[in-house]
Formats: C-alpha cells, sequence, structure tokens
C-alpha cells in the first residue's frame, strides 16, 4: 500500500504535458499543408485565367 501511495504522489508531481505540446507539431503540419495547398489552387486558377 505504501508504494502504491508513492507512486501516486510520484505522477501527481510529475508536470503535465500540455495539449499544445503534444500536438503542437500535428497542428503545425497540417496548417502547412494547408497552405500549400491554397498556393497551389490559387497558381492553377492564375495560370487557368490566363490561358482563357
Amino acid at each position: 500500500m505504501e508504494h502504491a501511495l508513492d507512486d501516486l504522489a510520484r505522477i501527481l508531481k510529475t508536470p503535465q504535458t500540455r495539449l499544445r505540446d503534444r500536438y503542437g507539431a500535428l497542428v503545425l503540419r497540417l496548417a502547412e499543408s494547408l497552405a500549400a495547398g491554397l498556393a497551389m489552387g490559387v497558381g492553377f486558377a492564375i495560370v487557368h485565367f490566363i490561358a482563357n
């Protein structure tokens, strides 16, 4: 029982990882992909507009 309480105290004392730290890289990657897709779409639209 004492070991369980020690483990619980250790778990509670460790700093919690924030959601932003955990998923920040994923969100940044998704935003990068979205920006690249928009840039390509605008580029294709400009080329299509000039070609016609």
